[in-house]
Parts: structure tokens; C-alpha cells; sequence
């Protein structure tokens, strides 16, 4: 088998300074090092913050796509009405003896059967005066004997349906709380 001899091209020649020719060339050395740094900063610049919002967004810190919130509808309190057909219990639940007996005078000057209010110890203490009802229709009531008894806060709560049965029917609960534990009667001892 013969072989034919392989034809001379421009690579077969070398030039006699022994530069590089063609694939061999290279960008200059002195300025990769501070592209190569300047990208290495950007990527971990980037890569820090991806993650920090990254953990933001799974912890729920932050939402992508909040939703709009509901606009908070006031809640409807009924008006103030001193009804003396109630009977009402005041009860002490705070450390200074003789608060029952005194709000039961200032309910009876404001027009209550003497009769109709009853004054006791509360078998714990309370920290607000409050006056609670069991009927949502007795509201009105309540906030009207907060307001004789110079303000309280007025609650729903079957806390007390134990006197109400008792007592036969409407009734009205007023705890004295710490908060007026300097009005006027003597300290416990």
C-alpha cells in the first residue's frame, strides 16, 4: 500500500521568535486576577442577599403577595340605661374590707330597692371592676350601673349564673377589683 505524502500547510513553519500562534493566545495576565476578584465579590455580594431574603421569606417575615387586610368594623355597644328593676350583688375582690357596703350604698342613692342589693366578699381577687351580665339584652343595663357607680367595665359571662338562678331572674354582678381598692372604706387588717 502506498502511501501519498501529506501536503505542507502554514502551521508546518515555524517562525524563528518562538511567539504564539493561533488557540495559544491568552487575554493578558496582569488583568485577570482583579476580574476574577471583582466577580468573586459580586457573586458572594448576591448570594448573601438571595439567602437573607430567602430566609425571610420562609420564616414569614416577609410576604411576596400580602393580601389586603379587612378594615376593622367597630363593634356596636348598646347605650347606657339605668333600669332599677334589677337586682344587683356587689362583691369585694379586693383587699380592702368594707368596698361591697359602700357601693351598695351608692347604687341604693341612685335609686335601687334597698331590698334589691346585696353586698359580699368575692371568694378571689380581681384586678378591674367590672359589672357582668348574662343576657345579651341586659347591656344596656350594665353599662347604665357602671356608669352610677362611677365607671367599670362591662362584660358577657355566665361567670355568675349561679346567683342570677338564685336570685330568680335579672340580675346584675359587680366585682370590685384593686383598682378601686382607695375608695373610701377601711383597709383589711
Amino acid at each position: 500500500m502506498s502511501r501519498t505524502p501529506t501536503q505542507k500547510d502554514r502551521f508546518d513553519d515555524l517562525p524563528s521568535d518562538g511567539g504564539r500562534i493561533g488557540a495559544h493566545r491568552a487575554e493578558n495576565p496582569r488583568m485577570r486576577g482583579g476580574v476574577v476578584v471583582l466577580w468573586s465579590i459580586i457573586a458572594i455580594v448576591v448570594l448573601v442577599a438571595a439567602g437573607i431574603f430567602g430566609t425571610l421569606v420562609v420564616t414569614g417575615r416577609v410576604t411576596l403577595f400580602p393580601s389586603p387586610s379587612a378594615t376593622p368594623v367597630p363593634i356596636a355597644t348598646a347605650e347606657p340605661v339605668v333600669d332599677t328593676s334589677y337586682k344587683v350583688s356587689v362583691l369585694n375582690a379586693s383587699a380592702q374590707s368594707g368596698l361591697a357596703g359602700a357601693f351598695a350604698q351608692k347604687i341604693i342613692a341612685a335609686g335601687w330597692p334597698s331590698n334589691d342589693v346585696t353586698a359580699g366578699d368575692a371568694g378571689s381577687s380581681f384586678q378591674t371592676t367590672t359589672v357582668f351580665y348574662t343576657d345579651p339584652a341586659e347591656e344596656g343595663a350594665a353599662r347604665g350601673l357602671a356608669q352610677t357607680i362611677g365607671g367599670a367595665a362591662v362584660s358577657l359571662s355566665d361567670a355568675y349564673k349561679s346567683l342570677v338562678d338564685a336570685a330568680g331572674g335579672k340580675l346584675l354582678v359587680v366585682v370590685i377589683g384593686a383598682d378601686r381598692a382607695d375608695a373610701g372604706a377601711t383597709p383589711a387588717g
